[in-house]
């Protein structure tokens, strides 16, 4: 952004990525990262975390928006046995290289 508008004294900025139970309204885990880190790339790091500190949470599906929505991030879900509730971008199309699971939100959607 620096370079495109000229900016010389911007600061950057900080995204925080919250996994909630949404039946308690518990956090589970958090993650805080800067500007520059996809938000797709978090979603592994917040599941893992879930399942490496709460032994008696069974996670059985992730909610999120479309910016989670990616081949990797479905198949560690599909590989994990978690139901993907994540919306897919409007000009997704079905294709043999996705992931079955992106494959059938692509189409429901």
């Amino acid at each position: 952004m620096n370079e495109k508008w000229n900016i010389l004294n911007r600061k950057g900025y900080l995204k925080i990525h919250v996994a909630v139970n949404i039946k308690t309204k518990e956090i589970l885990a958090l993650e805080i990262t800067d500007e520059k880190v996809y938000d797709g790339k978090v979603m592994p790091k917040l599941i893992e975390h879930i399942l490496k500190n709460n032994k008696d949470v069974k996670i059985e599906s992730v909610l999120g928006d479309g910016s989670y929505d990616s081949n990797e991030n479905f198949k560690y879900l599909q590989k994990n046995k978690i139901k993907p509730v994540i919306k897919v971008r409007k000009n997704s199309i079905i294709s043999s290289k996705n992931n079955s699971l992106r494959n059938r939100e692509v189409y429901s959607q």
